[in-house]
């Protein structure tokens, strides 16, 4: 039996969320390739998703998430099946790290997340919950909130719902921002790294693969 999803509407113009605030000093996750600097900014248009990529010129973007665990789960455990056994595959993470961003100046987000959804008046599966042939129109809302001005936005992780995950957008925050901390960074491919991984990854019943 096929599950109908419910149909994302266009985003009201103009959009008015929900105002959240990361304060400076807060720290935020995020797992990405090395062949970005932990703070860079990916300029598009490769890996188009729920929420990026859109404008013209494209707005570069950047995911965060409150946790390390999100963070996994929105990138590395992205694609790996619910169900186990479940395997992750050495060339999905062998290329991939891990730093905390301390925020050095206060960020204007707009809540996808909470009550910010009921402000919005729509659901979490119209807008955050969706499957992959909504990100057309998923994408509009983010596109708006960055019209209204907001420096990016925040939804609960649809893999891993006890934390939020964030993107902001690169022509609102420069990389300068956003504080790499040396003693926060992980490289899967070594050996601290590899075993972090492996540890996270057992209780979910996914099996790290070395080779």
């Amino acid at each position: 039996m096929t599950v109908a999803w419910p149909a994302t509407p266009e985003p009201p113009n103009p959009l008015e969320p929900r105002l959240g605030i990361l304060a400076p000093g807060t720290v935020l996750q995020r797992i990405h390739s090395n062949q970005f600097r932990s703070n860079q900014f990916n300029p598009g248009p490769r890996g188009v998703g729920r929420v990026h990529f859109f404008g013209d010129p494209m707005v570069p973007v950047l995911y965060l998430a409150e946790t390390r665990e999100a963070a996994l789960a929105e990138t590395l455990l992205h694609d790996v099946p619910i169900r186990a056994p479940a395997t992750l595959p050495r060339s999905i993470y062998a290329n991939s790290v891990l730093a905390g961003l301390k925020l050095k100046r206060q960020l204007r987000i707009a809540e996808f997340f909470g009550l910010g959804l009921r402000a919005l008046g729509i659901e979490a599966t119209q807008l955050t919950d969706t499957p992959m042939e909504n990100y057309p129109q998923t994408r509009k809302w983010a596109h708006a909130a960055h019209t209204a001005g907001f420096d990016g936005i925040g939804w609960m992780s649809k893999r891993d719902n006890s934390a939020r995950a964030y993107m902001l957008f690169g022509d609102k925050v420069q990389e300068d921002f956003l504080e790499v901390l040396p003693e926060s960074g992980l490289a899967f491919a070594a050996a601290e790294g590899f075993s972090w991984l492996v540890i996270t990854c057992a209780p979910l019943k996914v099996d790290v693969l070395a080779r």
